[in-house]
């Protein structure tokens, strides 16, 4: 395994932390996107519980840990993101008492019922549970963490409640709106819906390609609404951009074969040979391209099974202030606490999803102008800088968090944080 020194880049200095192919495998693909990504995600597929996995998930935790403890000042913040590094906030503080200690979850948090599927589950709670500011998107994150807390570790929820909070995560309106009202990005738009030969409707789903965004429960839907004659093939367009994801991993090379039978399916039956029903992309676009593509479509839609949050929702109501459009959103989308005057569907319902298409499709001007603009608004205010502001302002005024809540001695994590560190390498 390469070792790799330290960098500067963007006024930040980095430490980088290598991992071998096989930790990867383990770690990544393994532990994190086989066992817990599925897990918090409503178990749209199986979890495979393999305590190898788990044996590397703790060693690449302990490594990102003691780099960590190693160069962090003395009372330091220490912001640690998302579920692949659950354990480490534990594993810091069991060696730093004086750092302040943030981690925030990107991704749902369970319901306890799931949580208790995991054969680790203490262990990742009290992992979490070493922080002293637990961030989540949404309320029922907040309630699920309070429930798992109480069930499989004991503790008081009113005890944990000063120290958890939902902080919905945001975009950079800014960087949005600079880019939405550049000449290069409008000509780029234009272009594009040139290209698709200026439909009268276009529809935009912007993706990775997961199984957790709904695709092919919105290209059945679409193929539907073509089949009953709601939706005109000869005016009508989806553009479905779905970005690579985690190609390593079956789950997603399946989903891939699904979404792709789906794209021709409905490209035979409902497309002729000068003009397709559906454009298909499985490519990334940069950000200019895919605020050019925001500006170019009448209607983005969201059909998410569970998401954290959803921020293309949000970029889309923001690139389009100013503007009409459309926005049919998923009820397990984080973004639907927000963004109320979105359609709201719920995607496994195939009759309200139709509903909420053909709804969209057909918006007065005046009602898509108004949806947007109250939208647009919502993320104004809260935008990514408030985001990290709310957060960071309650770490930096913390409950006593560590103490209370430790549920091992702290020379016993000591212990387990040596013992774990070179598992797996």
């Amino acid at each position: 395994m390469k070792q790799l020194n330290p960098f500067s880049a963007d006024g930040m200095h980095l430490v980088p932390i290598p991992l071998s192919c096989a930790e990867h495998r383990q770690y990544y693909e393994g532990f994190s996107n086989a066992v817990l990504w599925p897990l918090y995600h409503d178990l749209i597929v199986a979890p495979q519980y393999r305590r190898d996995w788990w044996r590397t998930y703790e060693a690449v935790n302990a490594r990102f840990a003691q780099a960590a403890i190693e160069t962090a000042a003395y009372g330091a913040t220490i912001w640690i993101h998302d579920y692949q590094l659950q354990l480490v906030p534990r594993m810091i503080r069991s060696q730093r008492r004086d750092v302040r200690i943030g981690f925030f979850n990107h991704i749902p948090f369970p319901p306890v019922g799931l949580v208790g599927q995991l054969p680790w589950r203490e262990a990742v709670l009290d992992g979490l549970l070493g922080a002293d500011v637990i961030g989540f998107q949404r309320e029922s994150d907040v309630r699920n963490f309070r429930d798992a807390s109480q069930r499989f570790l004991g503790i008081d929820p009113d005890r944990v409640s000063n120290v958890i909070g939902a902080y919905p995560i945001s975009v950079d309106v800014d960087a949005i709106r600079e880019a939405a009202e550049s000449e290069s990005v409008a000509r780029l738009s234009r272009q594009f819906r040139h290209d698709l030969g200026n439909p009268d409707v276009l529809m935009l789903g912007i993706d990775r390609l997961d199984y957790t965004k709904g695709i092919p429960h919105r290209l059945r839907a679409v193929e539907e609404l073509l089949e009953d004659g709601v939706l005109a093939p000869q005016t009508t367009m989806l553009t479905q951009v779905a970005v690579p994801s985690r190609e390593g991993i079956g789950a997603y090379q399946d989903l891939r074969d699904e979404v792709e039978r789906l794209v021709g399916r409905i490209n035979g039956r409902f497309g002729t040979l000068e003009r397709g029903v559906v454009q298909y992309s499985h490519q990334p676009y940069s950000f200019e391209a895919t605020i050019a593509l925001y500006l170019a479509a009448d209607v983005l839609l969201v059909t998410s099974l569970r998401d954290g949050m959803n921020l293309v929702a949000k970029e889309f109501v923001t690139a389009r202030q100013g503007r009409s459009g459309a926005l049919v959103l998923s009820e397990f989308a984080g973004a639907a606490d927000e963004l109320h005057r979105a359609i709201i569907v719920n995607p496994h319902d195939s009759s309200g999803l139709k509903n909420g298409i053909s709804q969209a499709a057909s918006l007065t001007r005046d009602d898509a102008h108004e949806q947007i603009a109250a939208m647009a608004a919502i993320v104004e205010d809260n935008d990514v800088h408030h985001w990290a502001r709310s957060f960071l302002n309650d770490l930096q005024n913390p409950t006593d968090a560590g103490s209370p809540l430790l549920k091992m001695p702290t020379r016993k994590a000591t212990r387990n944080l040596r013992e774990v560190k070179h598992v797996g390498r």
